[in-house]
């Protein structure tokens, strides 16, 4: 898989004494490993230019875009707590094969994550936890579609245990999709295409609610340029 080159200085959209705010890379992990704790992460690579750090919350190794950091014990308490309490809003974009007859809709289907060899999250009504995801139709294109995604709560893979319950594949998604039994280009998308876009929340010394926005990385806006000219 090819990724755009992560640079720490470039990458940086806010940072403060309390937070780092970074537009993270696909292809690089948030954090370490816990099985292979030699591959470069952007937790590591922040500590060692900026010394302690608290980790907020996590992208997917693939995902790109918005993400947090607590650069003091109090912000990351802060922080937590927005999130546990589901107060900050995360926007992401997707690109989806299928055509969906709505042009918004609100999944809510309990899940339950690491479930099965792969440590899929799936729907389980009877094992899962209440979970919620808001989809948009932000653009369609032929057999494709660009959706906007507001998860109201926040598990592990969450998006695309949601998209799969509605039969929608998330292009490049090689653990919830299977490439092989599709016919078309779209599958064949270098990375998965999700990217986290927009990011808000209230700072953890101001009180004040800010807000955060990253455009599509180069990786993001070429497939979405090849889908509308292919027109297949």
């Amino acid at each position: 898989m090819q990724t755009e080159k992560f640079s720490i200085e470039n990458s940086i959209l806010y940072i403060d004494e309390d937070i780092l705010v970074i537009n993270k890379s696909s292809g690089l992990l948030s954090i370490a490993d816990g099985y292979q704790a030699h591959l470069p992460n952007l937790s590591d690579l922040l500590k060692t230019k900026y010394g302690k750090i608290w980790t907020v919350h996590r992208l997917d190794k693939e995902t790109s875009g918005l993400i947090i950091f607590a650069r003091t014990a109090q912000a990351h308490r802060s922080l937590s707590i927005q999130f546990e309490k589901r107060t900050t809003q995360k926007i992401y974009h997707a690109l989806v094969i299928g055509k969906p007859d709505w042009n918004e809709t609100t999944v809510d289907l309990p899940l339950r994550a690491n479930t099965g060899r792969k440590h899929l999250t799936r729907v389980d009504t009877g094992k899962g936890k209440p979970a919620s995801t808001t989809f948009q139709v932000l653009e369609r294109l032929h057999g494709c579609v660009l959706l906007v995604c507001n998860p109201h709560s926040g598990y592990r893979h969450q998006i695309r245990a949601h998209l799969y319950a509605l039969d929608l594949k998330l292009l490049g998604d090689r653990l919830y999709t299977f490439p092989s039994n599709e016919t078309n280009l779209f599958v064949w998308a270098e990375r998965m295409m999700l990217h986290a876009s927009r990011l808000s929340f209230v700072h953890p010394s101001t009180g004040e609610t800010v807000e955060y926005f990253s455009p599509y990385p180069h990786d993001f806006s070429d497939m979405l340029m090849k889908i509308k000219k292919a027109g297949i």
